[in-house]
């Protein structure tokens, strides 16, 4: 057993840097009994147990007191500059990110934000946009966000779309955060130094699961455009080519059974080239204006009345039925179909049946990104 004490923090960004230890491993350390602390001040024998056998040589107290070691290195910037630690079983971690795969263990934020917020979108889209993208990008996030005062906005800081989406939000007087590629001591593009000042002041934040001192390449801004997909219910892609950021955000997105939206464009245009073939593929809503979004995720307005249907707090339910009502009541946020499949090994189509069942008899409700939740 470790004999060194190191505060709650150090032992949650120590998973950052253990290598071997994955998101999975982390998102599963309550089904074994472990929290971050006892992972790493646990001996080797006591943790081979813990995990059941499956002790790997990189777990080792060597190179966990090294991952330590590191982590109160990097609690002392985290301090210094003001940065939150969000760990994945902490109550103030975006709770739609720790509903993926393998959400990022710890995620570092420079700034004010309400990741759990009702209303969130995603707006990307080219570097090379046009003129007339900028424009519609802005005039759509701005309406939006005159809607919406509790929207955030999220996307990349990247040149183009991300930077217009970030400054339509702040000029409207709403929130928006920059899910960044690298560490938090650095800005990259640096050019946008003063636009990611200017979200702070604003109450916005800076978001990233890396540690100080990594910097960006390309694969972590395919790994940052996970984020941006996760931190929101849609994802809206203003231009974009075939190949590029963008699509990747939106199609990661779609694998996440959130809603895509994409504005359509020319055959021959190839800055919508990427947009139309969402549309095609079916993976993308037509977007033209901001009432296409708000009918499509139906967000209702301030001041309209939405009536809600009136359901049993006990229904008396039998069978699979129940087996699927009870899982979705004990949640604490809206599931997915293969959630469900996957924690009570009903049939895919099953779940589906008895979904389709519930949602008839005004017992739960469809959200988008095709997730269900008790009414």
């Amino acid at each position: 057993m470790s004999s060194q004490k190191y505060s709650e923090n150090t032992y949650k960004i120590a998973t950052v840097f253990l290598e071997g230890l994955t998101p999975e491993m982390v998102k599963a350390f309550p089904e074994v009994g472990l929290d971050a602390e006892t992972f790493f001040t646990l001996g080797d024998g006591e943790l081979r147990e813990a995990l059941g056998g499956r002790m790997s040589a990189d777990f080792g107290r060597y190179k966990r007191d090294e991952a330590l070691q590191r982590a109160a290195r990097e609690l002392e910037f985290v301090e210094r500059h003001g940065i939150k630690v969000l760990y994945m079983h902490d109550p103030d971690y975006p709770a739609r990110v720790v509903q993926i795969d393998a959400p990022p263990k710890v995620l570092f934020v420079l700034g004010n934000a309400d990741f759990n917020s009702e209303h969130t979108v995603s707006v990307v889209g080219t570097r090379k946009c046009t003129r007339g993208g900028m424009e519609f990008c802005k005039k759509f996030t701005s309406e939006l966000c005159e809607l919406y005062p509790d929207i955030w906005v999220v996307s990349g800081l990247a040149y183009g779309i991300d930077s217009v989406a970030h400054a339509a939000a702040l000029e409207a007087g709403r929130k928006t955060a920059a899910v960044l590629a690298h560490g938090l001591d650095t800005i990259y593009p640096a050019a946008h130094r003063n636009l990611a000042r200017e979200i702070i002041n604003r109450n916005g934040a800076l978001v990233s699961e890396y540690p100080s001192g990594i910097t960006p390449y390309r694969s972590r801004f395919l790994e940052r455009n996970r984020i941006v997909a996760a931190l929101t219910d849609a994802t809206v892609v203003v231009e974009s080519e075939v190949r590029g950021g963008a699509m990747s955000t939106a199609n990661t997105a779609f694998s996440f059974s959130r809603e895509v939206f994409a504005v359509p464009g020319r055959p021959d245009d190839i800055m919508s080239s990427g947009c139309n073939h969402l549309i095609h593929r079916n993976k993308a809503h037509i977007l033209t204006s901001h009432s296409d979004f708000i009918e499509d995720m139906g967000w209702p307005l301030a001041g309209v009345k939405v009536e809600s249907k009136q359901r049993c707090l006990f229904p008396e339910l039998e069978g699979d039925t129940r087996i699927v009502y009870d899982f979705i009541r004990f949640q604490r946020s809206a599931v997915t179909p293969d959630e469900i499949h996957a924690s009570t090994s009903l049939p895919i189509a099953k779940v589906m049946g008895v979904l389709g069942e519930l949602e008839f008899d005004g017992i739960v409700t469809r959200l988008p990104g095709n997730r269900y939740e008790l009414i």
